[in-house]
């Protein structure tokens, strides 16, 4: 059926829509990459400021200038100091906490997962960056009660309610103490110890902490003997 030359330029329009609509979504993926770096780059400076200076000495200029972008492009992505360093520590330990979670449930020994869970801590957290983060809340946490409370509900309590149940049912198979069920952080003692160790006295006296984990398993659970 022919059609009038205003149906003809209202068709060629909707078809340009169309085009230009599949156009966007192809150039979406590349948009949203690039905002993901752009997060990223942000993290990675807020992480570089706040080990350098402290939470409260830093200041969101000086996370934008070494991140190379404008001060307002991080209200873009947070909504300021408090929820930069919030992100930072979701981004940088959840995987973690999510990763020890899930290893807590294989059926295996306590003292053979023990030792995969003091491996995963050494190769994930103690050699990582992410140390950087939890002694920056070992130094802050008293300061910025706020923080302290985010780093306990996102990170700490997920990670001792995990190590109870563990030890829960390595005390009800006798392979170890039923003690030991409320004080799950002795267990995570010697990474704390060696985080602190390592801002202070690293240059000193370097710690080997698989050996020195090692050392803490055997004293808590002897090999071939009564815990």
């Amino acid at each position: 059926m022919p059609r009038s030359p205003r149906q003809a330029k209202s068709i060629a329009r909707r078809m340009q829509a169309l085009r230009g609509g599949a156009s966007g979504v192809k150039q979406a993926a590349p948009r949203e990459a690039r905002s993901a770096a752009r997060r990223e780059a942000i993290l990675s400076a807020a992480l570089d400021e706040f080990s350098l200076r402290g939470f409260e000495a830093t200041r969101l200029d000086d996370v934008a200038r070494r991140a190379g972008i404008a001060k307002g492009t991080i209200y873009l992505y947070f909504q300021g100091k408090e929820s930069l360093f919030q992100e930072l520590i979701r981004e940088m330990l959840t995987p973690v906490v999510g990763a020890f979670e899930a290893m807590g449930e294989a059926d295996v020994p306590f003292r053979a997962l023990a030792e995969r869970l003091a491996e995963f801590f050494v190769r994930e957290v103690y050699e990582t960056r992410r140390r950087d983060v939890i002694r920056l809340m070992i130094a802050e946490g008293p300061r910025f009660p706020a923080l302290a409370e985010f780093y306990y509900r996102e990170v700490l309590s997920r990670i001792i309610a995990a190590m109870r149940a563990l030890l829960a049912r390595a005390a009800a198979r006798g392979e170890a103490p039923a003690s030991l069920v409320d004080y799950p952080q002795i267990i995570a003692a010697p990474g704390l110890i060696a985080i602190v160790w390592s801002g202070l006295f690293e240059r000193f006296e370097p710690l080997d902490l698989r050996a020195m984990m090692k050392t803490h398993l055997d004293l808590l659970f002897p090999p071939g003997g009564a815990p």
